[in-house]
């Protein structure tokens, strides 16, 4: 996620492995046309692919969060506290005022918030993966196209230079193949 233009410039569904960090890692390098800075969790395997496809030309850090022990009561769903975090240049020159994560924490909050997909125990909650990945495109494009982002006043996309012009939900719509079946209409009534 783009911190200035609050644009989602890549995501991936898959595991958290090694295998996925590449395919993610080198699907962002392809969308970039300058040298950026990089923020990442402490996840070790994004190591490799970021050197792998940006070498040298990139300013790259990682916040590895420190937990503490669990909140009392209700320990189920809740997570560990967070009790402090590391800010660990990898390459590059990073501005370590600038690590952060918290963009992409809150866009994961707004997609778990805005996509009945994600809340568990639901009958909302994906089952298959195809329709998941389907929700998600949807969501990602309505984000950086048609929706107007407060602070920027225009959408991410705009913001970006992607596009001079609002996109609505028909643009989104005209973008699906024609072989795929709309389910708008397709089912008539019955008498």
């Amino acid at each position: 996620m783009d911190a200035d233009h609050k644009l989602i410039i890549s995501y991936l569904v898959g595991q958290r492995d090694a295998a996925c960090a590449k395919v993610l890692i080198d699907d962002l390098k392809s969308r970039l046309a300058n040298r950026v800075q990089l923020t990442t969790d402490g996840h070790k395997p994004y190591l490799e692919p970021v050197e792998g496809a940006f070498g040298d030309d990139i300013d790259y850090s990682m916040l590895v969060k420190i937990y503490g022990d669990s909140p009392s009561g209700e320990k189920r769903y809740s997570g560990q506290n967070v009790i402090g975090a590391k800010k660990t240049p990898i390459s590059g020159n990073p501005n370590l005022q600038s690590v952060s994560t918290s963009f992409v924490e809150r866009q994961n909050l707004n997609i778990r918030m805005g996509l009945r997909r994600f809340t568990r125990l639901t009958n909302g909650f994906s089952k298959k993966q195809e329709n998941h990945c389907h929700a998600l495109a949807l969501y990602f494009m309505f984000y950086n196209f048609v929706r107007i982002h407060k602070t920027l006043k225009v959408t991410p996309a705009m913001s970006a230079g992607l596009t001079d012009r609002l996109r609505n939900i028909e643009d989104i719509d005209a973008l699906i193949p024609d072989d795929e079946p709309k389910k708008r209409g397709a089912y008539k009534k019955k008498n």
